[in-house]
């Protein structure tokens, strides 16, 4: 059995306070306010020519999608039962983190006078970059340290920028609600990962890699969270006007579509037509990622509808089917399903953006090119996460071993834990030896 280094006493508090240095020094150098002369840059230069009146005008949708990345994604994963305190606290810690570093790469190509001007956009777009990495989270929860997840951090934002980049402004791709550059990004980034992490130890499962009733409730109010908010993500950095209305609504009717979709599919897949929380929890979300790349395009309602069904359908035929084989044949181990939610309807919000482009949906945007964005999404997610995957496997970083996966306890105080003890202690049924054991 290989040594684990999971005491964090050091190696946690050096790395996050050099990291945040480091953040600090850069900031110093590069970043003042925007006092609105000059404006653009961030996730989609090109559809941020127009700039609201007022710099507080989009901060309502900043508002949303902080809610979607603290609380939605945060509580989404709470559903594992001993493993809640990690599921929100670190993604609290990587959030952080993420949008700082976020805010200096996305905008060094976008210096004016040798400056990157925060506004409003660009703390949304900011926000965006670290959604990618709680994407890319939910596919190694339970079994990494914080260390290792801040350095997947670092470095997934890294190759996060230079893909946006690539696909925005060097391809001109439109996906205002970024269902390539985001979430089949993050998929597969965190797939990639995963497999480089790859446990034969949890082949057959571990006893803390499930729920309990009151983790799956709590899993459920990320998912509320998520569902609600939704629109704003895919229509944040849109253009005021039309196209802002169209995401709004293209969203609003894609997700709804999309949770009829995912019950029926839920009840049907099941024995006696019971539904399964994990897809609820899930599933009903697809609708949002699939429709993001068109969101703002002229689909019309039935459209988004139709993109929203079909991403209800295969996201929760995902967790039925597809998670349990790229675990068994292709070793991934997917904890959260990332798979179905964000990488499938990915490539489908994907795919659907270049059915749309090509029926002429949006002006100036062509078929070829949105391929384009999607084979470079895929491509610098999987190489990017091979080899990120492959630096997180440095022994020293803190992975916990199996048997210690998906429990809070070892890298968090624990409270009940020390009362339930104390209890057993006290009626003579504990003994530490065995504990250890």
């Amino acid at each position: 059995m290989p040594a684990y280094a999971t005491n964090m006493r050091l190696k946690f508090p050096i790395l996050a306070l050099i990291l945040e240095a480091v953040t600090i020094v850069l900031y110093a150098v590069f970043v003042v306010y925007d006092t609105g002369d000059a404006h653009g840059g961030g996730h989609h230069a090109e559809e941020n020519n127009t700039h609201p009146d007022s710099p507080m005008t989009l901060y309502p949708m900043f508002q949303d999608v902080h809610v979607m990345i603290f609380i939605g994604f945060g509580f989404l994963m709470t559903f594992l039962k001993r493993y809640g305190f990690s599921s929100v606290g670190v993604n609290l810690l990587l959030a952080a983190f993420g949008l700082q570093w976020g805010l200096l790469l996305q905008n060094i190509w976008h210096l004016h006078d040798g400056k990157i001007r925060v506004s409003i956009d660009r703390m949304i777009n900011a926000d965006f970059s670290t959604a990618t990495v709680l994407i890319s989270f939910g596919a190694v929860l339970g079994k990494t340290s914080p260390v290792q997840l801040l350095i997947m951090t670092l470095l997934e934002i890294t190759i996060f920028c230079i893909n946006e980049h690539v696909v925005v402004e060097i391809l001109g791709v439109s996906d205002v609600g970024a269902s390539m550059t985001i979430h089949a990004f993050g998929a597969y980034f965190g797939l990639s990962v995963a497999r480089v992490l790859y446990r034969p130890g949890l082949r057959s499962g571990h006893e803390n890699d499930g729920s309990v009733y009151h983790s799956d409730l709590f899993a459920m109010i990320g998912t509320v969270f998520l569902w609600m908010f939704w629109p704003s993500f895919n229509s944040a950095i849109a253009d005021p006007g039309d196209a802002q209305l169209r995401a709004v609504i293209n969203t609003y009717f894609s997700l709804a579509a999309c949770t009829l979709a995912a019950y029926a599919t839920s009840s049907l897949v099941e024995k006696k037509g019971k539904l399964d929380m994990v897809h609820i929890q899930n599933a009903t979300l697809a609708g949002g990622v699939a429709v993001g790349t068109c969101a703002d395009m002229d689909i019309q309602p039935f459209g988004a509808m139709l993109i929203g069904t079909i991403a209800g359908i295969i996201s929760t035929l995902g967790f039925k089917f597809l998670t349990p084989k790229l675990a068994s044949k292709l070793g991934i181990q997917d904890t959260c399903g990332v798979h179905n939610l964000h990488g499938m309807p990915g490539i489908l919000g994907g795919l659907a953006g270049i059915v749309a482009s090509a029926l002429n949906k949006k002006e100036g945007v062509s078929a070829a090119r949105q391929a384009g964005g999607l084979a470079s999404s895929l491509g610098f997610a999987l190489v990017g996460g091979l080899i990120t995957g492959l630096i997180m496997k440095i022994p020293f970083l803190g992975q916990p071993p199996d048997q210690n996966c998906f429990d809070d306890s070892i890298f968090w105080e624990v409270p009940e834990e020390e009362e339930e003890t104390e209890e057993r202690l006290t009626h003579g049924e504990y003994s530490p030896n065995k504990a250890e054991a």
